[in-house]
């Protein structure tokens, strides 16, 4: 894998609010080269300023802004941070996506965004979590609903596919990437007891078969994520960067 290694700032939101510069500069001295951004209409510039400065690429951007706001507004300020990836991280309701009809919507309100994205030069992804994998279509083959909603896709529009939460929907996840293929331009690893309430833990410490998730997406970005954190969360994130550098290096 090429690309530098990321990780999701929400997990680092509490940190980053007392102090951005700092805490970005911590990520970097662990040998985190990347991060992706989850609030981007907060001062974009600045973030650009300091991933420059740290010598940090941008990996991506969570934009759930666009389904509320003003798109154009959002999307200038993903470019602006010097990613071309812009990704929905959620926001339609659970229920459309355990019926064909809901996930026939979501995926029609994505496709004109990414018609939108891609007049600021973007992207548009989506990424899960586990109730768009729990639903299984039972007159779509028993497939997991993200796997029918990405037929909907159209295909400029990829996924992030955010392998914890599509474990703990209950699929076998290097399976189910396999079967999305070229789809995932992006994963999310982190890891845990394999449930919905408890806190993450360093990847490769958890339930989650870490090796062979790597293995079926070899294309795809690499984020660090830990939506809430089992101990010191500094000291889990240098040794999920550790155990996944260690891992890319075989």
């Amino acid at each position: 894998m090429s690309r530098p290694l990321s990780v999701q700032l929400y997990s680092v939101r509490t940190e980053s609010a007392a102090d951005r510069a700092g805490t970005l500069g911590r990520l970097a001295a662990m040998g985190y080269g990347a991060v992706e951004a989850f609030d981007v209409t907060d001062d974009a510039a600045g973030l650009r300023r300091i991933t420059d400065d740290l010598g940090l690429d941008v990996s991506g951007a969570h934009v759930v802004q666009v389904l509320t706001g003003d798109p154009g507004r959002v999307f200038d300020a993903v470019a602006t941070l010097g990613t071309d990836l812009a990704i929905v991280p959620a926001g339609f309701p659970h229920e459309d996506f355990t019926a064909y009809d809901g996930l026939a919507r979501v995926a029609e309100r994505l496709n004109s965004l990414a018609a939108r994205a891609g007049e600021h030069g973007l992207r548009l992804g989506y990424h899960n979590h586990w109730w768009e994998i729990e639903p299984r279509l039972a007159d779509h083959g028993g497939r997991h609903a993200l796997e029918v909603l990405a037929e909907l896709l159209d295909p400029a529009v990829f996924l992030e596919v955010d392998t914890y939460w599509a474990a703990v929907g209950g699929a076998d996840v290097p399976a189910l990437l396999g079967r999305l293929g070229e789809r995932v331009a992006a994963l999310h690893l982190k890891d845990g007891p394999g449930t919905k309430d408890d806190p993450n833990v360093a990847v490769g410490g958890g339930t989650m078969p870490v090796p062979e998730v790597l293995d079926a997406a070899p294309g795809a970005w690499r984020v660090v994520e830990f939506d809430a954190c089992a101990g010191d969360l500094f000291g889990e994130l240098q040794a999920s960067r550790a155990y996944v550098s260690a891992l890319e290096a075989v």
